[in-house]
């Protein structure tokens, strides 16, 4: 008998319950790494997509490395929809995540009314563990 079915079974009489490692594998964390506004939402489908909008609703993260104007671009999609892009100043990190193919999310952390395009969409942008 190895040492593992004999721990389990000895938790068992006792009424312990022993995860095995997978099950404790599973557990995702999430460490947040970048949070800004969207940039360029006044030229994309922002406004016409707005009222579907929601603070938490999950945002994609699309490289888009041949972009003529930022070779480190990321664009931010709700639903296929493009709202605009991480900003410039803000996207080495991101893209770089991206390149490497890491497990990356982001999510809506902000919705505001507002005549500024700057202020109406802000993100956040995961790593996940």
């Amino acid at each position: 008998m190895s040492r593992r079915l004999f721990l389990e079974r000895v938790a068992a009489l006792i009424g312990i319950s022993i995860a095995a490692p997978a099950a404790r594998a599973a557990v995702i964390r999430k460490v947040e790494l970048h949070r800004s506004p969207v940039a360029g939402f006044q030229y994309h489908q922002g406004d016409a997509i707005w009222s579907l909008l929601a603070v938490g609703s999950i945002v994609d993260l699309v490289r888009e490395a041949d972009n003529p104007y930022d070779a480190r671009a990321v664009r931010v999609e709700w639903q296929g929809q493009k709202l605009g892009y991480v900003p410039r100043i803000d996207n080495a990190a991101v893209s770089q995540l991206l390149d490497r193919c890491e497990a990356v999310s982001a999510a809506i952390t902000g919705l505001s009314i507002s005549a500024n395009p700057w202020e109406r969409i802000e993100f956040a942008v995961y790593l996940n563990r």
